[in-house]
């Protein structure tokens, strides 16, 4: 509930229009699985098996994501020339080619070149290479965000005056000191809404795993509108998966960034 008054007016409560949108969804979704339970119901229970994987493949990718590009984000601002160079060719390599074409590549080429590199070095256990696809999504999912990550933390980072770095060194601190207790915290204010946003993107773009054959909600999703020959209904289950997921984690984003407002 939002309380909005203007000076010399009677305060007036208004519903934030997160509520209606989710009282709708959780209408629209209780009629369907309650006033055509058949398919929605054994369409949900169907489904449900994808939402938990989404979910994993999300969490899971997104920690080592923020690992990435805090790294990144730091080289990039490094003033090695070496770290400046290699972080960089990564980011501009990465963020110029698609997400499904990057995951693909994980999926089918990686392996083979693995394989490859054990016969010419005759290495058994690169030769004999296996590897599951919820790992190369991971992997996949964590090398394309993480390149968009760095370049998000790079921008925070930059935005914290440079007097307060020198403030910190002039005080005894090191540079990871300076950096860990005055530059991080203050940067970490900035890029929490971005990196609230990649979190929202991630989670959609979790479906792409599809094409890898990682059965994730989309997955099985076409897997059940295969068997079943029902588009409207499938597609329509879906987005409200989806949708659920991603109004949950925008409310969860916006309650950090109200906690961390000075």
């Amino acid at each position: 509930m939002k309380i909005e008054f203007m000076p010399g007016s009677e305060p007036t409560a208004s519903l934030d229009p997160w509520w209606w949108l989710v009282a709708g969804v959780v209408v629209i979704f209780v009629l369907l699985i309650t006033l055509k339970s058949d398919p929605y119901w054994g369409m949900f229970k169907f489904l449900v098996d994808g939402l938990w994987l989404t979910i994993q493949l999300t969490l899971i990718s997104f920690v080592f994501i923020l690992i990435v590009g805090m790294i990144g984000g730091l080289g990039r601002i490094a003033n090695n020339p070496v770290i400046h160079f290699i972080t960089t060719l990564y980011v501009e390599m990465v963020r110029g080619i698609p997400l499904l074409v990057q995951l693909i590549w994980w999926y089918y080429a990686a392996p083979a070149v693995v394989k490859d590199i054990g016969r010419a070095i005759h290495f058994s256990a690169m030769e004999n290479y296996t590897s599951s696809a919820m790992f190369l999504a991971i992997v996949g999912l964590v090398i394309c965000y993480g390149a968009y990550m760095a370049e998000i933390f790079r921008a925070g980072i930059q935005s914290v005056p440079k007097g307060q770095m020198e403030a910190a060194r002039s005080q005894g601190m090191n540079y990871f000191q300076a950096m860990r207790y005055i530059v991080m915290p203050q940067a970490f204010r900035v890029v929490l809404p971005p990196v609230g946003n990649e979190f929202i993107m991630l989670i959609k773009d979790t479906s792409l795993v599809s094409a890898v054959a990682l059965a994730d909600i989309t997955r099985r999703g076409h897997e059940y509108m295969a068997a079943h020959f029902n588009p409207i209904e499938t597609w329509t289950m879906v987005a409200l998966m989806y949708l659920i997921l991603t109004l949950v984690s925008a409310r969860i984003v916006y309650w950090l960034e109200k906690r961390r407002k000075y």
